[in-house]
This record gives structure tokens, sequence and C-alpha cells, in this order.
């Protein structure tokens, strides 16, 4: 409980520093708040509030993310089970493994540029190759290490291979998975802006940060820094209560 304190001796010290030094560089979170709201939740309330704005900077923004995510939370769930299922696999993929999650992403998105040029496609696949090694990695390690007496019981039950996966294998990664999951929505969320920060980007996030930049619009960029805060924090508190729901209190990774 001691955090919203903190966080409110946090935001009132920044208050009082930014009036004290009233720089225009350096505004008070107050100005920014009421700009963001203006600028995004002043909305009327057949659209929860929401403006134009938001709808042009906040959706596309979290359909690309959310693309991304799935997209990659899938591929790395399956085959991070297939290859953490069989040790020979195990062996022969975990150079490859630790060589692609060392890679810096952001590094990776002027090659997607290369490749598939500009626009959505190039930046989901780059949220979806930044953000699957997480979950891959965690889930193989998370299934090679399922518990060898639960294997027996399910091979003296007769247990098929899919039963295997859905009633042994998999529930005994999932603390593994979770753990993957929440540093792989992190990388989504800073891939989706950094993507959307090149050229070729007519809309999110990203975009009206380099737009509010290119104008000198400070208190725009300071409230999209402020969005982009209060948006992680929200997706991650929304996975650790599905992370608590699927595996109990305890239980987390």
């Amino acid at each position: 409980m001691l955090r919203w304190p903190v966080l409110v001796l946090a935001v009132a010290l920044w208050e009082v520093a930014a009036r004290a030094h009233g720089s225009v560089f350096f505004p008070p979170p107050s100005r920014i708040a009421r700009h963001a709201y203006e600028l995004w939740f002043s909305g009327p309330v057949r659209h929860v509030f929401l403006t134009d704005a938001a709808f042009d900077t906040i959706g596309p923004s979290l359909g690309r993310m959310a693309a991304g995510f799935l997209l990659a939370a899938v591929a790395g769930v399956v085959l991070g089970v297939a290859i953490g299922r069989s040790r020979r696999v195990y062996a022969l993929c975990d150079p490859v493994l630790q060589f692609a999650r060392a890679v810096p992403p952001p590094a990776l998105v002027p090659v997607f540029v290369v490749v598939l040029d500009f626009g959505t496609p190039m930046q989901i696949t780059s949220i979806v190759f930044s953000a699957v090694w997480p979950v891959l990695v965690n889930t193989a390690e998370g299934a090679r290490n399922t518990d060898p007496l639960r294997l027996e019981v399910a091979a003296a039950l007769r247990l098929t291979t899919a039963e295997r996966l859905w009633y042994v294998i998999v529930p005994s990664a999932l603390p593994r998975i979770f753990a993957g999951l929440r540093l792989s929505l992190s990388l989504a969320l800073i891939l989706m802006v950094f993507s959307e920060l090149l050229p070729g980007t007519e809309n999110g996030i990203g975009f009206i940060l380099t737009d509010a930049q290119s104008r000198s619009d400070l208190l725009t960029v300071w409230a999209a820094l402020a969005l982009l805060g209060v948006l992680g924090y929200l997706l991650n508190t929304g996975l650790l209560a599905i992370e608590k729901r699927v595996l109990g209190t305890g239980r987390t990774a």
C-alpha cells in the first residue's frame, strides 16, 4: 500500500521543482495532465470520453502492439514446448536462442525496414520477432524441467501425447511462461513506439512524439511520454491479474 503515497510524493516533488524552475522544457505534471485530458480524454460520453485524436493516436498503437504481442505469445509457447520436450532439439537450438535474445530489439528494426519497407507489416513483424524470445526461452525451460514423477504418473495412466501436454507439461511450465510474457509485453511496448518513430508512419503514439518534437510542442511530448507510462503500468497490471487468476496467489514466477 506504500506505493501510492510514494507515487504521490514523487509527483508533488516534480510539481514543486518544475514550478520553481519555471522552464518551458520542464513543465509541471498538472499542466501535462491537463493537456493530455484536453488532447485525448475530453470527448463525448458515447465515445467513452475519448476524442478523435485519441482514436487516431492510442487505437492504432494498441492495435499494433496487441497483434504483435499475441502472435509472439502463441509462437513462443508452441515452439518453446516443442523445443523443451526434446533434449537433442533443445541442445541444438539453445545457442541460437541465446544469440537471438541477446540482440537489442531496436537494432533489428532497420533490417525489417529493408526487407518489408515502411508500414504496418514491418511494425508488427519487428514487434513479433523481438517479443517472441523471452516467451520461447522461458517456455522451453519450463517444459524441460517438468517433474519426472508427474511424467511417470502420466505414463502409468496411459495419457496420450496431447493429454500429457495439456494436463502435465503446460501447467508445469505456466509460471515460466508468464515470466516470459511479462518481459515480452515490455518489449512489445518499446518496439511499438520505436517502429512508429520511423518515416512512413501516419498515426500512433510514436508518430505523435516525432510530430510534436518537430513542432517544438514539448507539452505534447511530455503528455505522450506520460501516456506511455500509464499504458505500460495498466497492461502489466492486467497481465499480473491474469497470471494470479490462472496460477493462484503465491505461485507467480
